[in-house]
């Protein structure tokens, strides 16, 4: 695992971004896993940015979102599909036929994983996976459990991960109980994995990621057994890590 300490959220989303933009310049038709929440956000900005100012190519790029909450139509203001259309997508060239979603509003939640999984393998296998952590270590929507989901499923969220995204709703009682997530096996294939960090409350769950045991009570642990991952954090983020290189 390649770890990229920085000093601010800015200076990680920029780092993030050079990342992302030399996958596309070295390969124009790359699919890209690509994730949602306050994280990714000026990550997606300076994407933008590297299109506007340096054409940035996006034309041949597909991408598939890491997860959406069920029972959000597209179109409503919290869905990840609005989210990636309004910091992303209307911005830049990507075609709308080489964008792909988990249907959240799908009535058969196993035909839409079959899907979803179907479509990716169609695609060729995701090139560069974009992550964010949540505080629990969970990953996409996979939250701790006793073991490892292997495909896109069904996720019921847990109380802290609806406590943590009810800041995008207008109470805790909006944020939807359930989502159509990636399954770890699937952001496992994926040929490079970059997972993002930002800020204290999200240090426990990086250090225990990284340096901690691997199980699927700490779901992002599986990232120590891939071949290619690079970890960027901000200082508050890594603290924790540091510390634990210090006493070893």
């Amino acid at each position: 695992m390649r770890i990229i300490y920085t000093d601010t959220y800015q200076n990680m989303s920029k780092e993030a971004a050079k990342i992302l933009a030399g996958q596309l310049w070295v390969k124009p038709d790359s699919v890209l896993g690509l994730a949602t929440g306050s994280t990714p956000v000026e990550l997606y900005q300076n994407l933008v940015w590297l299109h506007e100012a340096v054409g940035l190519d996006f034309s041949e790029a597909t991408s598939f979102n890491l997860d959406e909450y069920v029972g959000l139509p597209e179109g409503d203001p919290q869905s990840y599909h609005r989210f990636m259309h309004e910091n992303l997508f209307d911005h830049v060239n990507i075609r709308k036929d080489h964008i792909f979603f988990p249907n959240g509003m799908a009535k058969d939640s196993d035909a839409e994983a079959a899907r979803y999984e179907a479509a990716i393998a169609a695609a060729g296998g995701i090139d560069m996976q974009l992550l964010g952590i949540g505080r629990n270590a969970h990953i996409g929507f996979n939250e701790p459990s006793d073991a490892f989901a292997r495909t896109t499923h069904k996720v019921v969220l847990k109380e802290s991960t609806i406590e943590a995204n009810s800041r995008f709703f207008s109470s805790p009682d909006e944020v939807p109980r359930e989502a159509m997530s990636m399954g770890i096996g699937t952001i496992f294939h994926a040929r490079h994995i970059v997972l993002m960090a930002s800020g204290a409350e999200k240090a426990e769950a990086v250090r225990d990621a990284v340096c901690g045991t691997i199980t699927p009570r700490v779901p992002a642990s599986i990232l120590q057994l891939h071949p290619q991952v690079t970890l960027i954090v901000d200082r508050e983020a890594g603290a924790l890590l540091r510390e634990s290189s210090d006493t070893k």
